[in-house]
């Protein structure tokens, strides 16, 4: 078996594509394979981001969802089948990986993330995606992130608009995701159960969520940081805007 920088000879063949790409080669491709990535949501935009992951090779995932596949969920949440309906997400995501990259290690978490498990499990990370379809989460997670100083890559979707962005705590001048959506808002919750959600759109935002992620568990290129991009799924029209940290974050002002 030949093996170069700690890949062996089938990983060199599963991700030659990748080690063809100047940016990536070997070292980028070692840095994925070595990586942590922890994935909050096992639905719409959980299921393209992880599989993208899982087919690119990041070594350990930790995929957390407290829910269980329901028909519904199967216009657009593609890591699962109709066979488990009923089967815990986490469970049912976890086949899917298996069946597309048996080295990859995925840890499910049935479980709904607050913020003591938040606490634990970002600690481990290398790389946290938030894929999760409530306020309440997200700003849990972002919490859980600020303190541990790992990068964040954000999705959300519901009807035809999308939107993304990296919150990355460990730039001075980046902001996190309170800075720009503060706590206290009073956001109005949005549901896909009463509004419902374009199905490619979770798809075009987990997939560039998967993107975002392994760019900086490589090490290459340049994140969202400090930018939001949001996508009007009726035109196919991008809208990005410059975002700043602020100074009286209640979450990330205090650290800086």
């Amino acid at each position: 078996m030949v093996v170069v920088d700690d890949l062996d000879d089938d990983q060199l063949l599963r991700y030659s594509r990748h080690i063809l790409l100047d940016d990536i080669g070997v070292e980028g491709q070692r840095r994925i394979v070595r990586g942590h990535a922890l994935v909050i949501g096992a639905g719409g935009l959980g299921s393209p981001a992880l599989l993208y992951l899982a087919s690119a090779g990041v070594g350990t995932i930790t995929l957390a969802d407290h829910d269980t596949v329901d028909r519904t969920n199967l216009q657009r949440q593609i890591a699962h089948t109709d066979a488990r309906v009923g089967w815990p997400k986490v469970t049912s995501a976890a086949a899917t990986v298996a069946a597309i990259n048996p080295e990859v290690r995925v840890r499910p978490m049935q479980q709904r993330a607050d913020a003591a498990l938040l606490n634990a499990w970002v600690a481990e990370a290398d790389v946290v995606l938030d894929c999760s379809d409530n306020f309440a989460t997200r700003h849990a997670v972002n919490a859980a992130c600020v303190a541990h100083r790992k990068p964040l890559v954000s999705g959300a979707a519901i009807g035809f608009d999308g939107q993304i962005s990296v919150w990355d705590s460990r730039g001075e001048d980046h902001p996190c995701y309170a800075c720009v959506f503060p706590p206290d808002a009073g956001m109005e919750e949005v549901r896909c159960a009463t509004m419902g959600v374009f199905a490619p759109l979770v798809g075009i935002i987990g997939t560039m969520q998967a993107a975002e992620a392994l760019k900086l568990l490589a090490g290459i290129g340049t994140s969202l940081a400090g930018r939001l991009q949001m996508l009007d799924g009726r035109t196919l029209e991008w809208t990005e805007i410059r975002v700043g940290r602020e100074a009286a974050c209640p979450v990330c002002g205090k650290r800086h």
